[in-house]
């Protein structure tokens, strides 16, 4: 965004500088533990340091950032163990949600996701690795959202939060996409048939998949 297009005050700019710390955060232009200087994040994103605090309190809640007394905000790190921990709890509850969206999910959204498949096919047959991890991560939000499940969806929300770094970093590993993608297909084809229990096994298998991806 153009630096005059940017908003520097109010909602607008909180909006900003949170999606920007974010991808900064998701996509490694901010390390692990790296110290989050509100005077040089206002510069460098054009924006004022109360936007950014209040960005930062946002990345605090949902497990990104943590503020050390005395020595302000860092990213905050989340080991493997932990990333393996949130992913197993992850498989319960998005198990559910797929199960719920196969019942639920009006034919439209069922064409949303079938059009999200072809477009995930697509992006990991022109080596689109970033915009694999993109569309990946739409497809869990929407099979989330035609659930129905509004207490799953809140609580996923914040454990995926924790996870966007280590996400992204899959998505660029060799070959990993080719994998991914084969196990978001059946998950889609499973909810499309309107069969809860294989959508579930579907999500279990594509989440047990990712935390040996992990572990590797």
């Amino acid at each position: 965004m153009p630096k005059e297009a940017r908003p520097s005050t109010g909602e607008q700019a909180r909006q900003y500088a949170l999606a920007q710390l974010r991808q900064a955060i998701a996509q490694g232009g901010m390390a692990p533990a790296q110290r989050l200087v509100e005077n040089e994040l206002a510069e460098q994103f054009g924006v004022t340091r109360a936007s950014i605090r209040a960005a930062l309190i946002d990345l605090e809640s949902q497990g990104l950032v943590e503020r050390i007394r005395n020595r302000g905000s860092r990213v905050r790190v989340v080991t493997v163990d932990e990333a393996v921990a949130i992913t197993e709890c992850r498989m319960v509850l998005e198990g559910l949600c797929a199960a719920k969206a196969a019942v639920a999910a009006s034919d439209e959204q069922l064409g949303e996701l079938t059009a999200l498949g072809t477009a995930m096919t697509k992006a990991v047959a022109d080596g689109e690795p970033v915009t694999y991890s993109d569309l990946n991560h739409e497809l869990h939000t929407r099979i989330r959202e035609f659930s129905g499940q509004q207490t799953a969806l809140e609580l996923l929300e914040r454990l995926n939060a924790q996870l966007v770094r280590h996400g992204f970093q899959l998505a660029l590993r060799p070959g990993r996409p080719q994998q991914s993608l084969k196990e978001h297909l059946a998950m889609i084809e499973a909810i499309r048939a309107r069969d809860p229990q294989a959508a579930e096994t579907a999500v279990r298998a594509h989440l047990t998949s990712v935390i040996e991806a992990l572990r590797d």
